[in-house]
């Protein structure tokens, strides 16, 4: 292989790790990401560092700030609410063709899920979020389309997954909201009511985007203070 395309690999190969650390929460947005750290633990030398850094800022994922550096990025509140909105339509025709779709096991599965994000308004489960994640993968699943999946992905990873869980557990009313939303969306699916799988699904994002956008807006005013 020659020298570049090893070069361009290894970057790419450090981009990924980074962006799945940032994704799942291990790097908390405002973090710094210090090119110094990171090459010693990757041992490398700082050069694909930083241009796996200026991957990242280019997909929106991190930001360069004066006289702090590369930092994880923290979304506006109006790009969560236009991401959330696209969102909803694509969901929204997922949970459509789900209701035609769906088999009695995945009915199943998305009625264990919700039990467990029931269980822990009581305090009984701290799996949420892959409760959650694995709620709405199991009718992406069903709705048997694999652009409709893919385009749905594409947004998620826009932004880091553990924050969704993060909103949720700054609010019980929201909490609650949200296992009444899936309740209402295995009903029409499991009625194969199709018309009403997608508004359930669609005003169940847009409200998810909503409490996530106003999570972030709190963020933005004590993550970047001076």
């Amino acid at each position: 292989m020659p020298p570049q395309q090893a070069d361009e690999s290894l970057v790419d190969e450090i981009a990924a790790n980074i962006r799945a650390r940032i994704m799942s929460g291990e790097f908390a947005i405002g973090t710094p990401l210090r090119q110094s750290a990171l090459a010693a633990e990757f041992g490398v030398s700082r050069t694909p560092i930083r241009e796996a850094l200026r991957q990242l800022q280019s997909g929106g994922l991190i930001e360069v700030l004066p006289n702090r550096g590369a930092v994880i990025r923290v979304p506006a509140p109006w790009e969560v609410r236009q991401a959330y909105e696209v969102r909803a339509e694509l969901e929204g025709m997922a949970a459509r063709r789900a209701a035609e779709r769906i088999t009695r096991a995945q009915l199943r599965t998305l009625g264990e899920n919700n039990d467990v994000l029931r269980a822990a308004l009581e305090g009984g489960s701290d799996q949420t979020q892959a409760a959650n994640d694995s709620f709405h993968t199991i009718i992406c699943t069903a709705a048997d389309n694999e652009w409709l999946t893919a385009m749905v992905s594409r947004i998620n990873e826009s932004f880091p997954r553990n924050v969704s869980s993060l909103a949720l557990a700054g609010s019980e009313r929201h909490r609650r909201e949200n296992v009444a939303q899936h309740d209402e969306i295995i009903e029409a699916l499991a009625a194969g009511d199709t018309a009403r799988a997608r508004e359930a699904m669609h005003a169940h994002i847009i409200s998810s985007g909503e409490h996530l956008a106003a999570w972030y807006e709190r963020r933005s005013h004590t993550v970047f203070r001076p």
